[in-house]
């Protein structure tokens, strides 16, 4: 299913739905971040999807990593919950999102790093220096680099 991001665009369609989801930083011991590359949007961006019925919020992020990229993880915390009004996801079905993510930072316990060709089209290890050089949406940069921020001890509500 195609999809449209509008980040603070005042032509943005009204939204009609909002959808609890995930985003999951992994870094490897090199600490690198590992990022995706979306079918949907053609966008790098952090694994991660909408909460299933049934699951816990920490069950999805490790259920949407596996299935994005073959890695098991344990979460090790909340880096930050993002609400942002002004970010609007369009589907090509009819359905109009506003963001409601919240994203964890998580420890890569096994398997290997692999593409699902449904979902994504690539994984990468990537290191923040190289992150300029990728196609990434403003509200999943500001994911990322809360993430890698060192500094960081709260997470960022907003």
């Amino acid at each position: 299913m195609a999809r449209v991001d509008y980040f603070n665009d005042p032509t943005a369609p009204p939204v009609n739905s909002v959808v609890p989801s995930v985003t999951v930083a992994i870094r490897d011991a090199e600490g690198r971040i590992l990022l995706i590359h979306k079918i949907d949007n053609d966008l790098w961006a952090l694994p991660g999807g909408g909460h299933d019925p049934g699951e816990s919020i920490t069950d999805t992020a490790v259920r949407e990593t596996r299935e994005e990229t073959g890695l098991d993880v344990r979460v090790l915390r909340l880096v930050g919950t993002y609400t942002n009004p002004h970010h609007v996801i369009a589907y090509d079905d009819g359905e109009v999102r506003q963001q409601f993510s919240l994203c964890f930072e998580a420890e890569w316990t096994g398997g290997t790093p692999r593409e699902d060709n449904t979902e994504t089209k690539a994984v990468r290890w990537v290191n923040s220096a190289d992150l300029d050089t990728l196609n990434i949406h403003p509200s999943m940069r500001l994911r990322i680099d809360h993430a890698l921020d060192p500094d960081r001890t709260a997470p960022y509500l907003g």
